[in-house]
C-alpha cells in the first residue's frame, strides 16, 4: 500500500449513505472497501454516477455473511450484489486474472488481498482509481492526471490489455465518443495492431458498444472505428462507404462522412441513429458516373435495405426495431409531393409513427448534404409536417380504423366474408383519402354495393 498515490485532500465528494454503510461494515469487520471504476471517474469529472461499484479484500462468501440481502452476480469472478434500501450495489473481491484463452474472458481468477494488483488488471487508467471516504483517491496508474489531460490510456501494456479482452478496444472508442477524450498514441496504435481480435467478441456485446457510440454526444468520434481498422471487421458494409466519393451537386463528402453527419443530425433515438448509419450502405455497389463526371447511385435504396437486414440479423437486433429501421431505409429517399392526398397515402402505407420518423430521417439526410440546398429541403419537410398536422386537427381519415364502415357493415350489405372484405375496405379508403367529405356510412355502403354487390 505504500506505493499508492493517495489524494486525500484532492476532492471532497458526496457518496450515497448506502455506499458509506457498505464500506463502514467492511472496515469494521477487518476488510478493506473502496468505490472503484466508472463512478470514481465520473466524480473526478463532476458527473453524477449512475452506478456505484465497490471492490474489497473480503471474499464473496464473507461479503454474503456481512449483509442480509445479497445475490450472486458473477460469483466465479468474485462479484456479489448487496441490496440496501432497495438499491443494488455490486461488490467485487480484489482479484488477479489468469490466462485469456478467447480474447474475452480469463480462464480463471485468483483472489488477492492487494488493491494495487486488482487495479493493475483494469482496462484504462481513468477506470483504475479507487476512493475511500477517509483515505481519499488511490491512483497507482496515473489515472487522475490522464483525466485532467482528457486522455484514454491503457493500464500497462496496451497490446496485452487488448489481447486479454478485445472488447476493450471498442470500449476505448466508446469512452472517447462519450467523454470527448483523445486515445493516447500507444493505446491507439495497439488498437490498430489488434483490430482483428474484435472478431472473437460476441455480436451482442459489439452491438451494445455500438449502441452507446451512436448515442454518444461526440458521435464524430465514430470515425476512429474506421481509422483503426476495427470497422471493417464488425461493419464492413459501412466501412467501405468511406472509400466512395460522391461527385454530385447535392453532396460535398464521401458516402462515409455523409453517413456520420446524418447520424449526428438525427434525433438522439437509437432506431433513428441506426437508420442513418445504414441508409446509404448500398451506394458502393451502385455507383455509376455519367458523361459529365457526376455520380449516380440508382438502386442503392433497395441494396441498403438488403444489407441492413443482413447486418441486423448478424448483430441480433430485436424484430420490432429491425422492421422499423428497414421501413425507414426503404422510404428515406422517397420524393413525396406536398399535398394532402399524397401525405395521407404515405401515412396509410407506412403508419403514423414511421411517417413522423420519415420526416426526421429526411431532414437529417438533408443536413448532411450540400448546405447550399438545405433551406429549400428543410422548407419542404416543414410543409409536409404542416399538412400532417392539418390532417390530424381535422380528423381526416387515412387508416381503415378511421373509416365510417367496417367489415360487419359490408357483410350486412351482401358482400361475402373473407378476402373480399379487405379488398372493399381498401377501395373505400382510397375514395376517402381522395375525397374526405365522402367518409359517411351511407355514402360508403352505397359505393360498395355499386361496385361489389350484383
Amino acid at each position: 500500500m505504500q506505493n499508492f498515490w493517495r489524494y486525500s485532500m484532492l476532492k471532497q465528494i458526496d457518496i450515497p449513505k448506502e455506499v458509506e454503510e457498505i464500506i463502514l461494515t467492511l472496515n469494521e469487520n477487518g476488510y478493506e472497501g473502496y468505490i472503484v471504476g466508472g463512478c470514481v471517474r465520473d466524480i473526478l469529472m463532476d458527473r453524477i454516477p449512475t452506478d456505484w461499484d465497490l471492490t474489497t479484500s473480503a471474499k464473496p462468501e464473507e461479503v454474503k455473511r456481512l449483509f442480509k440481502r445479497t445475490y450472486d452476480t458473477g460469483i466465479a469472478h468474485g462479484t456479489v450484489t448487496v441490496i440496501l434500501n432497495n438499491k443494488h450495489f455490486e461488490i467485487t473481491t480484489y482479484r488477479i486474472e489468469g490466462i485469456y484463452e478467447d480474447h474475452r474472458r480469463p480462464k480463471e481468477v485468483t483472489f488477492t488481498n492487494d488493491l494495487e494488483e486488482d487495479l493493475s488488471r483494469r482496462d484504462f487508467t481513468m477506470n483504475a482509481i479507487a476512493y475511500h471516504p477517509q483515505e481519499g483517491f488511490i491512483d497507482p496508474t496515473g489515472g487522475i492526471e490522464d483525466i485532467k489531460k482528457k486522455s484514454i490510456r491503457c493500464v500497462g501494456d496496451p497490446h496485452k490489455r487488448f489481447e486479454e479482452d478485445a472488447l476493450r478496444m471498442l470500449r476505448g472508442i466508446r469512452f472517447s465518443s462519450q467523454l470527448n477524450f483523445t486515445i493516447e498514441e500507444n493505446t491507439l496504435e495497439a488498437i490498430k495492431t489488434n483490430a482483428h481480435l474484435i472478431s472473437y467478441v460476441s455480436a451482442e456485446r459489439i452491438k451494445e458498444e455500438l449502441d452507446k457510440i451512436l448515442l454518444a454526444k461526440y458521435i464524430h468520434k465514430f470515425i476512429i472505428l474506421h481509422d483503426t481498422g476495427i470497422l471493417k471487421f464488425i461493419l464492413p458494409e459501412v466501412d467501405r462507404c468511406f472509400e466512395v466519393a460522391q461527385n454530385h451537386p447535392h453532396h460535398v463528402d464521401n458516402v462515409g462522412i455523409h453517413t456520420l453527419k446524418a447520424v449526428e443530425a438525427v434525433d438522439n433515438i437509437l432506431p433513428l441513429k441506426w437508420t442513418m448509419l445504414f441508409h446509404d450502405i448500398g451506394k458502393p455497389e451502385h455507383k455509376t458516373t455519367d458523361e459529365k463526371g457526376i455520380s449516380h447511385f440508382h438502386g442503392h435504396v433497395e441494396k441498403s435495405v438488403l444489407l441492413a437486414e443482413k447486418i441486423m440479423k448478424r448483430l441480433r437486433f430485436d424484430k420490432k426495431s429491425m422492421n422499423h429501421i428497414l421501413k425507414l431505409i426503404k422510404w428515406h429517399d422517397y420524393r413525396i409531393k406536398e399535398d394532402k392526398q399524397t401525405v395521407k397515402e404515405l401515412l396509410y402505407q407506412i403508419g403514423e409513427e414511421a411517417f413522423l420518423d420519415f420526416l426526421k430521417v429526411q431532414l437529417a439526410d438533408a443536413r448532411a448534404q450540400n448546405p447550399v440546398y438545405f433551406e429549400e429541403k428543410e422548407e419542404k419537410i416543414k410543409n409536409l409536417y404542416t399538412i400532417y398536422e392539418e390532417i390530424k386537427v381535422k380528423h381526416e381519415c387515412f387508416t381503415l380504423r378511421d373509416l365510417e364502415v367496417n367489415g360487419q357493415d359490408l357483410i350486412k350489405t351482401g358482400i361475402k366474408e373473407g378476402k373480399q372484405i379487405g379488398e372493399v375496405l381498401e377501395y373505400l379508403l382510397k375514395i376517402v383519402i381522395e375525397n374526405p367529405e365522402l367518409n359517411k356510412k351511407e355514402i360508403l355502403l352505397s359505393r360498395a354495393k355499386e361496385k361489389y354487390v350484383q
